[in-house]
């Protein structure tokens, strides 16, 4: 696998000597000074061009960066996407586009997210990029929620929790894994770990996408806890995971509710609690709910 200096001396070689590249910005991860990289990390170029069609009309570049595994090709208006991956695991999303859209980032006071997350300049033959905004590295921080969407969180997920249970009595393994594994896991536990962690860090720290970095931030007891929402393919032990997830979500979310000076429906807690016990403990050829 090639280093990150010999990927961006391959790249700045061949754009100085094409005369249609005018400008070309790294962002995402490599451009974040906060961000956690590795030999997997991805490298995201974008590549201003004065002649889009014409530059675009063969992808034959490609191939000086290595030999490709695969290639995907995109195109959203005057964006042209090249999601490639090479042999040596080197993985490259290249967005190709107009110098145009560089000249209209000059003339903004505040960045987009994507690029107020972080952006270098590898290439500037025409100094645009000087004009740019700097980025702040704050775009994905973790922000503080809202009264009402604290809330509803906490609502939706005490609700969904009873899809959970009636699929797990009703044997429907496939549908139950997708509410607690998916639904409630990204939708509703998410967000309850990142306002801890905001909590935890002053709002300032961004745990990535999906909950890619929460073992790097979360304490060693609540990491351990969240493992143990997990579960494989046995009924039983969705039902614990079930529970565990509950009992995780709950003491994060009355964590933030304390800190932000928001009410935890407690009682409402309580009667979902009592409605997934009575559901576990319900005959299977039960014909009432009594």
């Amino acid at each position: 696998m090639k280093q990150e200096k010999e990927i961006l001396s391959l790249l700045v070689d061949w754009a100085q000597r094409n005369d249609h590249i005018r400008t070309v910005l790294m962002t995402s991860s490599r451009a974040n000074p906060h961000a956690f990289t590795d030999l997997f990390t991805d490298y995201d170029f974008e590549i201003f061009v004065d002649d889009l069609d014409g530059f675009m009309s063969d992808d034959g570049w490609l191939d000086q960066f290595g030999t490709l595994i695969k290639k995907v090709v995109l195109q959203d208006g005057n964006w042209r996407t090249r999601l490639v991956l090479y042999e040596d695991g080197t993985k490259i999303d290249f967005q190709i586009s107009t110098n145009d859209f560089i000249k209209s980032l000059t003339k903004l006071k505040e960045l987009p997210a994507k690029y107020d997350n972080g952006y270098k300049v590898l290439l500037d033959k025409d100094d645009y990029t000087k004009r740019m905004p700097a980025p702040s590295y704050k775009a994905f921080i973790t922000k503080r929620p809202s009264e009402e969407i604290y809330a509803e969180i906490i609502n939706s997920f005490w609700g969904d929790t009873a899809y959970v249970a009636n699929s797990l009595w009703r044997d429907e393994l496939y549908f139950a894994k997708f509410m607690l594994d998916n639904v409630i896991r990204f939708d509703y536990l998410q967000p309850a770990i990142e306002w801890y962690l905001g909590v935890k860090h002053d709002w300032s720290i961004n745990p990535n996408k999906f909950g890619r970095w929460f073992k790097r931030y979360l304490d060693p007891e609540t990491w351990s806890e969240l493992e143990g929402t997990y579960a494989g393919a046995g009924i039983e032990e969705n039902w614990v995971a079930l529970f565990r997830t509950a009992d995780l979500f709950s003491r994060l979310a009355q964590e933030v509710g304390e800190s932000l000076g928001y009410q935890y429906p407690i009682e409402y807690e309580r009667k979902m609690r009592e409605y997934l016990l009575k559901v576990r403990n319900l005959p299977k050829d039960a014909k009432l709910f009594i």
